[in-house]
């Protein structure tokens, strides 16, 4: 992948400002708070971003948190991360990603949530070329399921994010963002990361406590670093 990701940055479409938002909340009915709990020294949001932002493609990385007054301490840890923050409305997410990415002139939106704090940027990067190369207007890596849950990422135009905005009107494509998208393939061209071999069947995303002692042993026995591949 190194080799095709060097050539593919010296083509024209290297240009094109590529975005990282990466959605965070406080509350969760499983586990309220989890974005700022501790992972080896760091918290969860701050293993999101620092590595989101190892990805070579994306140009800005952006926390789109809610206006609820839950949600300051999001953006004072975005402030400690040195992080751009937008906010927006709390239940409509499709609406923030798209504003999001309109503040800040992302062509490209790479989707990362902030409950996969083993996000892995070579993916990103991955799902990103994937969609350049098929000029689609939505790629992911999460159907079918190829990688282990937790390392999910959807890569979309913001034609394509506009349009749903502008379309979408179901309580759950307002609220998951990207359904909109697969649910409606004769008006978006999407396509989906290729493996030969399949580990879907791993799970490393944080939903519960046991999935919080889980990635602190990964993180633990690799040093705490944020520099490890999948």
């Amino acid at each position: 992948m190194a080799f095709a990701l060097n050539k593919f940055m010296q083509m024209e479409r290297a240009d094109l400002k590529i975005g990282a938002i990466i959605q965070a909340r406080m509350g969760s009915s499983r586990l309220p708070g989890k974005v700022l709990m501790d992972i080896g020294g760091e918290t969860v949001l701050g293993r999101v971003v620092r590595r989101s932002r190892r990805s070579r493609l994306t140009k800005t990385t952006v926390v789109a948190t809610t206006e609820l007054r839950g949600d300051d301490a999001i953006v004072k840890e975005c402030q400690r991360l040195g992080v751009r923050c937008f906010r927006g409305m709390a239940e409509n997410v499709l609406d923030r990603y798209y504003r999001a990415a309109l503040e800040h002139s992302a062509r490209l939106v790479v989707r990362v949530t902030s409950d996969n704090p083993l996000v892995d940027p070579d993916l990103i990067d991955e799902t990103v070329m994937t969609n350049l190369k098929s000029d689609a207007g939505y790629a992911n890596n999460r159907s079918p399921r190829i990688y282990p849950e937790g390392l999910d990422v959807e890569a979309f135009t913001f034609a394509a994010l506009e349009r749903a905005q502008r379309e979408a009107r179901q309580p759950y494509d307002l609220e998951h963002v990207t359904p909109y998208f697969y649910q409606h393939p004769e008006k978006f061209h999407c396509v989906a990361v290729k493996r030969a071999v399949n580990f879907g069947h791993y799970r490393w995303t944080l939903d519960t406590a046991q999935d919080l002692q889980v990635i602190r042993e990964i993180y633990g026995l690799l040093g705490n670093r944020d520099d490890f591949s999948w």
